[in-house]
Order: structure tokens, then C-alpha cells, then sequence
């Protein structure tokens, strides 16, 4: 099954008032946007981390200011992969009453999810002798814009791209030819859609990441993306490759963190977890950077092997610009 994750939380970040303005254009007329908006995810994850209620998706939590001048806080979940889950409902009420105990700010929860949904809300409570207690949040299904894809495709919201990329994920699983065609289609539409360089980078980068092909079948559409943006005079391809690169090494570091998770849950200890989670890292970058410049020196060996996860993902990111060791890991004795 395909990570949506990362790729929806990258395009929450960056497009943040086009998200609200496209699927909640309520609580987008109801923020004064003059004011900026600030991320806030690493409180989110403080205050939900030992809630024991399934995996979390692309949770986002932003502070706004609305146009009455009070700050609020907007907790956005999106669930974009497999099937419902039962306790999703759950989910969103846990996170809205913590969120509330911690900060004593109105915390408006808002959901998209990729399967149908019933209904245009969620909703979890519960009542008993008179006292009720509950959320109500809107929701909305991407399957529901099945039906209006004319209305995507003709739309400058990048969440446009960002709905039609999902969908062409879903309904082409079973068919390699029929994603080629669509991601063809989809990479082609990012030229014509009047898009800034950066926001069509960014969105190729998404499509990409969402609408994965055989080896094969990349090599074929890179040829065709190349002469396509030849013809169009762009010259995009350069930075579209460079991102290809960044997403691999990306997946490679999310890969290596996973596993070493794994290793250190088996030892049943934190520190064995965080302990694993740099081994997975340091095998990764060992293996990036002998590719690229051969058998390594000891001394690099020794500061791979003993470096904080932080240092090992900036090192992996330096690769892809690297001319010799001494880009990655600075001067030797460098720390």
C-alpha cells in the first residue's frame, strides 16, 4: 500500500490556506490571514503521542488568528490511506479535548479522508444521566470529487493537482500503463496550469511520490517528461530530478528509522528504540556515500557510526550536491 503520508504533510505545510480555501472555505473566510499562521506539530505530537488510538496520519496543528481578533487553534487530521477506521471519530474527539485541556483555546478539528464518507461531518460523544458530551467536525471524502473532475481540472488551487494525483492513485493500483498514462497526463497539466516554478516543483514532486511506477515505465516517462519540457521551453527537469534524488534518500531515511524502531521495540527499552533508529540511519548513509565516492576511510566509518540521527539525515541530505567527502562531513577532524 502506498505512503500517502509524507507527501500529504509536505503539501499541508506549504499550501495551508489553499487547503482550507479548497475543502473548508468556511474556516478559510473565517481567519485573518494578515496576521500569519504558525505550525505547531511538535506540540501536537506532545500532547497525543501516548493516546493508544491506531496510527496517525498527516496531523497538522496551526494557530490562526481570526477576523474577531481571538487566537484559535486548528487541529487538521487527514486520513488518506486504507479503509476507515472505526475509531477514526474517536480519534479526532481525544486529540480536540487535549488540545483544549493544555492550551484553553477553541480548537476547531476539521478531517479529509480518501475513502466515500456518508456523511459531510464526524462525530463521536457519549451521554449518560443528562450529561452529554461530545465533537462534531466537518469532513470531507476525496471520492467525492470523482464525479467533478472537470471542475479539478480547470481550478488553480494546488489542491486541485493534490486531489486528482490521489484519485488517479487509487483507480489506476491495478494497471501499470494506466498510471503511466495518468501521470503523464497529470505532469503535463502542471505546465499549463499557469503555476509558479516552485509550486509546479512542488507538485511534481507530490504526483511522483503518490504514483509510483516500475523502473521501467520511470525511465520511459522521464524521456517523455524531458522532451516535453524541452518543447515548452521550462527547463524544469534539472530541479525535478534533484527532488527525485532528495525523495529517495527521504524514503530511505523514513525506511531506516522504521527499522530500527522495530530493532529497539524488540529490546523493549527507549534507549534501545532511539539506539536503533540511529543504526538504521547510519546503515543508510553508509551505503549513499560509498556509492557515490567508494570505499570509505576509517575515520568517516567511526563518525557515521557514532553520530546523533539529526547529523546522519543533514549528512544524507548533502550528498546529492557533494563533490568529494570533505561536502559531506567538512574538513577531516571537522565535528
Amino acid at each position: 500500500m502506498a505512503d500517502y503520508d509524507s507527501p500529504w504533510k509536505t503539501v499541508l505545510e506549504r499550501y495551508f490556506p489553499d487547503f482550507l480555501a479548497f475543502f473548508f472555505p468556511d474556516a478559510h473566510a473565517g481567519i485573518d490571514w494578515t496576521h500569519g499562521y504558525s505550525l505547531l506539530d511538535k506540540e501536537l505530537q506532545k500532547v497525543v503521542r501516548d493516546a493508544k488510538l491506531g496510527r496517525r496520519w498527516a496531523d497538522s496543528l496551526i494557530r490562526v488568528t481570526g477576523r474577531e481578533g481571538d487566537e484559535d487553534w486548528l487541529l487538521v487530521h487527514v486520513e488518506v490511506q486504507g479503509q476507515n477506521q472505526a475509531d477514526f471519530a474517536q480519534r479526532m474527539f481525544v486529540y480536540n479535548y487535549r488540545l483544549y485541556d493544555r492550551y484553553a483555546k477553541p480548537v476547531v478539528s476539521l478531517a479529509v479522508l480518501g475513502e466515500p464518507s456518508q456523511s459531510d461531518h464526524g462525530e463521536f460523544g457519549y451521554a449518560r444521566w443528562g450529561c452529554r458530551m461530545g465533537l462534531r467536525f466537518p469532513l470531507v471524502s476525496l471520492s467525492a470529487y470523482r464525479t467533478r473532475r472537470a471542475e479539478l481540472e480547470s481550478s488553480a488551487n494546488p489542491f486541485a493537482v493534490v486531489t486528482l494525483a490521489h484519485l488517479s492513485a487509487r483507480e489506476t493500483a491495478g494497471s501499470e500503463a494506466d498510471r503511466y498514462r495518468a501521470k503523464l497526463g497529470l505532469i503535463r497539466s502542471l505546465y499549463r496550469r499557469g503555476l509558479a516554478r516552485q509550486d509546479v516543483l512542488e507538485l511534481f514532486r507530490f504526483i511522483d511520490w503518490v504514483l509510483t511506477l516500475p523502473e521501467g515505465l520511470e525511465k520511459q516517462l522521464w524521456s517523455e517528461v524531458q522532451q516535453f519540457d524541452e518543447e515548452k521551453h521550462m527547463h524544469y527537469l534539472s530541479s525535478i530530478e534533484r527532488m527525485a534524488q532528495q525523495k529517495g534518500i527521504e524514503q530511505g531515511i523514513e525506511q531506516g528509522i522504521e527499522q530500527g524502531i522495530e530493532q529497539g521495540i524488540e529490546q523493549g527499552t527507549e534507549r534501545g528504540i532511539k539506539q536503533g533508529i540511529g543504526q538504521g540511519q547510519a546503515k543508510l548513509l553508509h551505503v549513499l556515500v560509498q556509492q557515490r565516492f567508494g570505499l570509505l576511510p576509517p575515520e568517516i566509518e567511526a563518525r557515521i557510526h557514532s553520530a546523533r540521527p539529526d547529523q546522519l539525515e543533514q549528512w544524507a541530505l548533502q550528498v546529492l550536491d557533494a563533490r568529494c567527502l570533505e561536502d559531506v562531513f567538512g574538513a577531516t577532524g571537522e565535528h
